[in-house]
């Protein structure tokens, strides 16, 4: 077996740079062909994917967190029929590692067991257009607080982990609504909103079950739908995240569709898998069994 490594050393604090020789070491352990590929700067892994030679390889590996596998995928994608492409793998040592979670991936040996058993699943793949562009993501995109949390973290990163805390208050200190107009499958849902995620698995940074009903290979998304609450109710159900007892609250909903269509008033940053790229109005769509996963 011959797989393409790509590998973002920065992902999880330089985790991933760590790590790789060990990981090497592993995989010619188990008798794996592979080429490194470094990834040098922020989207440089979408290139290095977009530029491979695929029919190379028996699979595609990302060795990084949610971010990495993101640019890889849309990497392939831009540049190659879904047909073409050969299974993807993920060695997860990012911080958050969310979409690995639904494939039972939670460390590196994980992930290396993963190519070595080497058992493709076919999963889902939701993408929504930006400037002419299709953007593609397998974990969830979201906008509203946990984006705005996200864009206020991303100014405190030197604080790791405690930066998001540092989102979380700063953005309820200042917490505002937006109106939004939400059409699922052709039903119309209006109204002040906090937040809004569509989700193609259950998990968000890290272990965070937004969507606990999710699943990755049903051709349908999960839309988890907040409106307008206080700042003690919101704080009291953020916590709730972790263990997805957050959807009981009066204020969220809970929808599941195959195509889904957002505008904002005003427009709002999107968050597919973690990455700030994109503003409401958007439409989102499943692509039901598009690419292959090993797990």
């Amino acid at each position: 077996m011959k797989i393409a490594l790509i590998v973002n050393p920065y992902a999880g604090g330089k985790k991933s740079e760590k790590l790789l020789s060990l990981i090497e070491k592993k995989l010619s352990f188990h008798n794996i062909d592979y080429i490194t590929y470094i990834s040098l700067h922020h989207e440089h892994c979408l290139k290095i994917a977009a530029e491979l030679k695929i029919d190379q390889y028996d699979a595609i590996v990302s060795m990084g967190g949610d971010g990495t596998n993101f640019h890889v995928l849309n990497g392939l994608l831009s540049a190659f029929k879904p047909e073409q492409i050969p299974p993807l793998g993920i060695i997860p040592v990012g911080s958050g590692n969310s979409f690995a979670m639904d494939l039972n991936l939670y460390d590196f040996e994980d992930g290396i067991r993963s190519i070595v058993k080497n058992t493709p699943r076919w999963i889902d793949v939701c993408s929504f257009t930006q400037a002419k562009k299709k953007i593609y993501f397998v974990n969830l995109t979201g906008l509203g607080f946990v984006t705005d949390v996200a864009k206020t973290a991303q100014k405190f990163k030197f604080f790791k982990d405690f930066s998001y805390i540092i989102g979380v208050f700063y953005r309820t200190i200042n917490l505002s609504f937006h109106y939004m107009e939400l059409e699922i499958d052709g039903k119309i849902i209006s109204g002040k909103n906090c937040f809004v995620e569509f989700c193609n698995s259950r998990y968000t940074g890290g272990n965070m079950m937004m969507a606990p009903d999710a699943k990755i290979d049903d051709g349908f998304m999960d839309i988890i739908v907040a409106g307008k609450m206080s700042r003690t109710s919101l704080l009291a159900t953020l916590p709730k995240i972790f263990k997805g007892t957050h959807i009981k609250h009066p204020a969220v909903s809970s929808f599941k569709a195959k195509k889904a269509t957002i505008k904002t008033w005003p427009d709002k940053t999107l968050l597919p898998d973690g990455e700030i790229l994109g503003v409401t109005p958007a439409t989102i769509m499943v692509h039901h069994k598009m690419i292959r996963y090993l797990n």
